[in-house]
């Protein structure tokens, strides 16, 4: 599906997101997502996921936010994503899209957040459609 080659892999990541960026791909397999490429790296940023949506037809680019929670009382993770992260996310969209050729494809924008609980379990959020074509959060 990806036409060009890019540079994979983050030098510095931490074990937490290592695990996190897994967790969400896993859970996505399991929805029928068709994971494509992961830490694609580009000079304009790092896209976590990119996958192929159960209609096999659109193209989703994955942020994936990871952390731990302590208690039940903070921000689900994708909350955190800034209006600069979304500009970003969307610049790097519009780049793959135009990449590989992807101009009659759907594509969209979507955030898992996988938050570790301090009883050692995962809470896993999938929010289709997170960040618009403008980088703003939906």
């Amino acid at each position: 599906m990806l036409k060009r080659l890019f540079r994979r892999g983050k030098k510095g990541t931490s074990e937490l997101g290592k695990r996190g960026e897994m967790i969400a791909a896993a859970r996505l397999q399991r929805s029928g997502y068709r994971v494509v490429a992961k830490n694609v790296r580009t000079r304009i940023g790092e896209i976590d996921l990119i996958c192929e949506a159960p209609d096999k037809q659109t193209v989703v680019v994955v942020e994936v936010k990871t952390r731990r929670r302590e208690d039940g009382q903070r921000p689900h993770a994708e909350a955190s994503i800034t209006r600069r992260k979304g500009a970003k996310l969307a610049a790097l969209t519009r780049w793959m899209r135009r990449s590989n050729g992807w101009e009659n494809r759907p594509v969209r924008i979507d955030v898992v957040s996988v938050e570790m609980l301090a009883s050692g379990k995962t809470d896993v959020r999938h929010v289709q459609g997170a960040i618009d074509a403008g980088g703003r959060r939906a």
